[in-house]
């Protein structure tokens, strides 16, 4: 099972993608916690990577392309993977297609989570007080929010025009919506076999 989740920031996607990578027995991979790691061991990755997410901008698709590549091409990713937080950008769709392709697998379905921008917000500074996270002042979560809106949300429309998008309503109990996520994967996957 090779999946995408997708979402604006603090729709969830990082509580949901530890239960779906488990329920699959496929690692779960979070860009944004291989940024955080090399910012906390201070890589020299991690020191360009760390302005970049200290003024909520997007590392640059080199960058990320690269380390992606690094982490799918690891044995534990042979039988499949869920990407957390990638690909955000047009060109790292293209970069993902083109790995894949030379790997002659694809993607089996994209979960889209959606909520509402204010409950997004209350739920990033929250997150910043309970695990202290510098990066997330109100108006670095609110960046984030619009570059997303603005870079990230239109490649829904890019998946669901190969049939692998599934929306799902992220607001919820953390079982409720593995539940939704779960249902839409089951829907998303006999559609393909339909076709």
């Amino acid at each position: 099972m090779r999946l995408l989740l997708m979402g604006p920031p603090g729709a969830g996607k990082g509580t949901q993608a530890a239960t779906i990578a488990a329920r699959f027995g496929i690692p779960a991979i979070s860009t944004g916690d291989i940024f955080r790691a090399n910012v906390a061991q201070r890589t020299t990755l991690g020191v360009l990577t760390d302005t970049y997410m200290a003024a909520g901008e997007y590392v640059p698709d080199d960058v990320t392309n690269a380390m992606v590549a690094d982490r799918l091409s690891r044995p534990d990713c042979a039988h499949g993977f869920l990407l957390d937080g990638y690909p955000r950008t047009p060109q790292q769709v293209d970069e993902l297609d083109a790995l894949l392709g030379f790997a002659s697998v694809g993607i089996d379905a994209v979960v889209l989570l959606e909520a509402e921008t204010e409950e997004l917000v209350r739920r990033l500074l929250l997150r910043a007080q309970e695990q202290g996270r510098d990066d997330d002042t109100e108006s670095v979560v609110r960046r984030r929010l619009d570059l997303y809106a603005a870079e990230t949300a239109p490649l829904a429309a890019e998946y669901a025009g190969r049939g692998l998008l599934a929306s799902v309503d992220g607001l919820g109990s953390v079982d409720e919506v593995a539940e939704r996520i779960l249902s839409a994967l089951v829907a998303v996957s006999a559609a393909l076999e339909n076709r």
